[in-house]
């Protein structure tokens, strides 16, 4: 059975912004999930092909996913603001997906850039279900409020991924707060070449 998809021009607050939404087809939703792209000064879009296999292990699981292009990406009104728009994106996203469905816990996923706007978001709304922040890269990322973020959140790592070396991974985990968990997948960058199949599983299987 074909994915039910959905396209949507969603009200941000630099402008409309261009978004999928996706359902399960196979099972009752169990959450909603907004999911966010890697960096749009390098390219990244919502579908990256990272954020596309998310998407897709998410949805296995039950999740309802509303990915989005932040402002000035492709159709996306607006333009880059260094981060600080693009969270204020991301609440509208999360803002709009619970008023549709109001019954549903709700988690935030992102890859790289992404994954840096769902944390700051994510901990400070405070009753998101999860985040799941894959190839969070920690150089020059804002990461003090994780000390007192306790959210679950789930880290998926590239082993060799050249924007979040092991060690800094490691020593910035050890300083978050619980619940955690931190995943390393075998792969040989930042965009899991080789192993995009074993990323999308274990997003599936996250509990």
């Amino acid at each position: 059975m074909a994915r039910r998809i959905e396209s949507l021009m969603l009200d941000g607050p630099a402008g409309k912004l261009e978004a999928l939404l996706e359902e399960p087809h196979d099972r009752p939703p169990s959450e909603v999930c907004v999911l966010c792209h890697p960096h749009p000064l390098f390219g990244g879009t919502m579908h990256n092909k990272v954020v596309y296999r998310m998407a897709r292990g998410l949805r296995e699981r039950g999740s309802i996913v509303l990915r989005f292009n932040f402002r000035g990406v492709s159709r996306s009104e607006g333009k880059h603001a260094e981060g600080i728009g693009e969270i204020e994106d991301a609440r509208a996203a999360v803002a709009w997906l619970r008023a549709r469905y109001p019954d549903l816990p709700y988690a935030l996923a992102g890859f790289s850039f992404g994954a840096r706007v769902i944390l700051q978001l994510g901990c400070a709304l405070v009753d998101a279900a999860r985040l799941i922040a894959v190839g969070f890269p920690p150089q020059g990322a804002e990461t003090a409020f994780l000390a007192s973020c306790h959210i679950p959140k789930f880290f998926l790592t590239s082993t060799h991924d050249q924007y979040a070396p092991r060690d800094q991974v490691e020593t910035l985990y050890a300083q978050m707060a619980g619940p955690k968990q931190l995943i390393w997948i075998d792969a040989t960058d930042h965009f899991f070449e080789g192993s995009l199949d074993r990323l999308e599983e274990t997003v599936r299987e996250l509990g």
